[in-house]
């Protein structure tokens, strides 16, 4: 029996810089995102679409075509599949062994990854230094 593939989950950000600024990301995480060939092997939490609308709700992100236009584009990578908010990871979202913050959309994304057994490709060191997910950049 083969291992089974690694799986990414792609913080909000990530998704948006691989799209907007890829110069921003790290060169690992450019190279595992570039050479994702496998179905499935890029996860994006359902959350992140929504987190995507906030930051241009609050003037945090411009963008030159229509939002759902943009989210449509998006989406459509290679290897890439959304996961949706189950009602399982709704609840461990909220039962995350502590210390972690009170994000919800990162609570959501560190749940989705725990759930999904993936890696979560981020920046944010609130994720990177907690110790009940694995993660990297």
């Amino acid at each position: 029996m083969g291992s089974m593939p690694v799986k990414y989950l792609l913080d909000t950000h990530v998704w948006i810089w691989w799209h907007t600024q890829p110069q921003k990301l790290s060169p690992q995480v450019k190279n595992i995102i570039a050479e994702s060939r496998d179905a499935d092997s890029l996860l994006l939490s359902a959350i992140s679409p929504w987190e995507f609308c906030k930051l241009l709700e609050k003037d945090r992100l411009s963008i030159s075509i229509d939002p759902l236009e943009w989210i449509e584009l998006a989406l459509d990578m290679v290897g890439l599949k959304m996961i949706p908010l189950t009602i399982s990871i709704a609840y461990k979202s909220t039962t995350l062994p502590p210390p972690f913050h009170d994000d919800p959309a990162d609570q959501i994304i560190v749940a989705t990854a725990r759930e999904q057994n993936a890696i979560i490709l981020t920046r944010d060191n609130r994720i990177l230094n907690y110790p009940h997910v694995h993660s990297l950049w």
